[in-house]
């Protein structure tokens, strides 16, 4: 009799998506490295090509179906040093190196919020709503405080008059971060349906008027994380006039 030989199942990762997360990495990793340099407005400019990457590489691996738990954790990891590390450190360069410890400590607030974000998110993957996040997500944090060093950078701020408003957004952003807050995951979005003509070009005029004015990368992304307290009170309101009735 002629044995089989058992299949022997090789192990590895799955090139492609890692790629798009190791380049958020190194986006996060740059940023650091320029604020160190006091090359702030690179530093803002690196967050958000980490923000793209970090954006890329989930899709990249639903559509190659070559998602991975390895791929997820990798993400994570990437997500916490371009998200949570850059972003804290690089605004503590910029404003708080005059504030000692207080500074310290807000940039710290935003470090802990991404920290304990990435946490949370990752232990309820199977059973959370997946229209929703709990919480600011950490990319979206990220890009307020970049993009605030960016606006503060194009319109030459004093640093000494704003920088109790940087004190207060880099507290404020880690602490939504950890909060209950429900914020839109815009996955019920259909990208693959058909849409009216003039929408296709509303959609090219507003990448073209954020490209333009890239501070208007901040407002979007404020204007999404005050979102976050307003759906939820509209929630519980709701909720609150069912049972009464």
């Amino acid at each position: 009799m002629i044995s089989e030989k058992p299949s022997i199942r090789r192990r590895g990762i799955y090139l492609l998506p890692n790629l798009f997360t190791t380049g958020a990495l190194f986006a996060g990793f740059y940023a650091i490295t320029s604020a160190m340099s006091g090359r702030f407005e690179t530093a803002a400019v690196a967050i958000f090509v980490a923000m793209i990457l970090d954006g890329l590489d989930g899709r990249v691996a639903r559509l190659t179906n070559t998602q991975s738990e390895f791929g997820a954790q990798y993400d994570s990891l990437s997500d916490m040093v371009s998200f949570g590390v850059a972003p804290a450190l690089v605004m503590y360069l910029w404003a708080f190196a005059s504030l000692g410890k207080v500074g310290l400590f807000a940039a710290f607030v935003h470090t802990a919020g991404g920290a304990l974000r990435l946490a949370r998110f990752n232990t309820q993957l199977t059973s959370a709503d997946k229209r929703y996040f709990q919480g600011l997500p950490s990319p979206a944090a990220a890009a307020i405080l970049a993009g605030f060093i960016w606006i503060g950078i194009e319109n030459q701020y004093d640093i000494e008059i704003i920088k109790y408003l940087a004190l207060f957004l880099t507290i404020c952003t880690g602490l939504l971060m950890v909060s209950n807050f429900r914020y839109s995951s815009f996955k019920g979005i259909d990208f693959k349906g058909k849409v009216p003509f003039f929408m296709a070009i509303a959609v090219m005029l507003g990448i073209a008027f954020v490209m333009a004015q890239p501070a208007m990368l901040f407002y979007l992304f404020l204007v999404y994380a005050i979102s976050g307290p307003v759906v939820t009170l509209i929630l519980r309101k709701r909720r609150w006039q069912g049972r009464k009735q």
